[in-house]
């Protein structure tokens, strides 16, 4: 059995899909792109801004889920530039103090959805 996740405080999705969907203790939370829930675009900033936007719109989906950071098990982050890796890790070890951060992995693909510098997509269990 599924159940879709959704929250105001996220972009609505720009397609056929679900922010997320919860099976049994598990959300699985839809790539997540830098755009303003209010307007649906995409905000202007560097990396550092742009990786807050995504990681505060997974954080956002995962509350309506009632979860936290602290359910995180795994991370994807698709970067448009590698070598936006450093700049990007700064922001995003940021959200994990619990002293044990997710599984994750971090690529470049050819390209991301609207052009977008990043998107992060994540798996939670409670």
């Amino acid at each position: 059995m599924k159940e879709a996740i959704l929250s105001d405080k996220a972009p609505a999705p720009i397609g056929p899909y679900s922010q997320a969907i919860r099976t049994g203790n598990l959300v699985f939370v839809s790539g997540q792109v830098p755009f303003d829930p209010a307007t649906g675009e995409m905000i202007e900033g560097d990396i550092q801004a742009l990786t807050r936007r995504a990681m505060d719109s997974v954080l956002a989906i995962l509350e309506a889920g009632g979860m936290t950071a602290s359910n995180i098990v795994k991370t994807n982050i698709y970067l448009a530039d590698m070598g936006d890796f450093a700049a990007m890790n700064e922001v995003y070890g940021t959200y994990f103090t619990d002293g044990t951060p997710p599984a994750r992995a971090a690529v470049q693909p050819a390209r991301l959805p609207r052009d977008a510098r990043i998107e992060i997509e994540v798996v939670a269990a409670d």
